[in-house]
């Protein structure tokens, strides 16, 4: 434990916001679930899952995250804890985040969000990676396999609640939950478990990519159709 960490300290100055973090979570939430771009049939949206962090894994987080010479302290804590509260969007093949990356930019150019860094998609995948990079995002890529984006939003650029959405295809957030089970908080040793969701990684791209071609390949059709 990082003894120049107040942790108990923190912990109670964040409670003492988590109302607000809860407020704007809802906010976020709403947008995705109203707007007409995106839930016009068919739905772009499969569905949203949202969540406040576990004030357990937030103790770990500020613990691991807290320098000797750079504690977090109640003061800073909005700052470098950013994901107090998350928006989850899930979405069924890769095209469709084009919709859903605009509907955000929309809220941000109407000044309805403001963002608190650069959204960054996080992919192992060199064709995701162009794709992303094409849409203005920062790219990272995860040794891990991890795939998703991520954007900070707050309400107002001056506020110190901020609330992170994540979007991901329904293929990448079933990698996600047995990753989450396999490597959090802890790493897993074992080797063929490390390698096996490497494979499920690969798997999972695949699929994403599959279901994009399997669409793109229906609408035409449709299109083909119409004009008959």
């Amino acid at each position: 434990m990082n003894e120049s960490c107040n942790t108990e300290g923190v912990l109670t100055a964040v409670n003492s916001e988590l109302h607000r973090f809860r407020i704007f979570q809802t906010a976020v939430k709403s947008v995705f679930n109203e707007d007409p771009t995106l839930n016009k049939a068919p739905s772009i949206i499969h569905s949203i899952r949202t969540r406040i962090k576990n004030f357990d894994h937030l103790r770990e987080k500020i613990e691991q995250k807290s320098k000797e010479n750079d504690p977090i302290t109640p003061e800073n804590v909005f700052d470098r804890i950013t994901d107090i509260a998350g928006v989850r969007v899930l979405h069924l093949y890769q095209q469709q985040f084009t919709k859903i990356h605009e509907c955000i930019q929309r809220q941000l150019h109407q000044g309805d969000w403001a963002l608190y860094e650069k959204p960054t998609a996080y992919t192992w995948d060199p064709e995701s990676r162009d794709f992303f990079a094409k849409h203005g995002l920062m790219v990272e890529v995860k040794e891990s396999f991890y795939t998703s984006i991520h954007y900070i939003v707050k309400p107002r650029a001056d506020s110190i609640v901020t609330c992170e959405i994540q979007v991901r295809t329904l293929f990448e957030e079933i990698w996600g939950e047995i990753d989450h089970i396999i490597n959090y908080p802890n790493q897993t040793d074992i080797l063929a478990c490390c390698e096996q969701i490497r494979v499920l990684a690969r798997l999972v791209g695949a699929g994403s990519r599959l279901g994009d071609s399997i669409f793109r390949t229906f609408e035409e059709q449709v299109r083909l159709r119409k004009k008959e």
